[in-house]
């Protein structure tokens, strides 16, 4: 099992950035696929970023690829999410998911450990 807790998330204005952290308990981690989701209001939680076990493999939805980057440390047990050009419709609830091996695809289904979420909000 693994435990997920995001940090990082808050107010900026639009064309901004903001760096998500999601540490991650146990000494697995580097076992696990690991995705961004976001949520907004109203909408379905939606797909945003997913890197693979050693980091080497990145995939990005539309909506933020070239504006986002995923990246993790596995000495720290942490996966990051660098979001730039903010745009206020990025804001959302933002979770961090993990995924066993063979699995972590675009949905939400694919991930077996969730995070809280932390919030984003981007102002115009």
């Amino acid at each position: 099992q693994v435990q997920l807790v995001e940090s990082g998330g808050g107010l900026v204005q639009a064309g901004g950035s903001l760096r998500l952290s999601c540490a991650a308990s146990g000494r697995t981690f580097r076992s696990y696929v690991m995705g961004w989701f976001r949520q907004a209001p109203g909408k379905e939680r939606e797909f945003a970023a997913r890197i693979s076990l050693s980091g080497g493999i990145t995939y990005y939805a539309d909506s933020v690829k070239g504006r986002f980057s995923i990246s993790r440390d596995n000495t720290k047990n942490t996966v990051y999410l660098q979001m730039n050009s903010l745009k206020p419709e990025d804001t959302a609830v933002y979770y961090c998911a993990a995924a066993s091996p063979g699995a972590g695809g675009r949905s939400a289904d694919d991930y077996n450990y969730w995070g809280q979420g932390t919030q984003v909000t981007v102002s115009s």
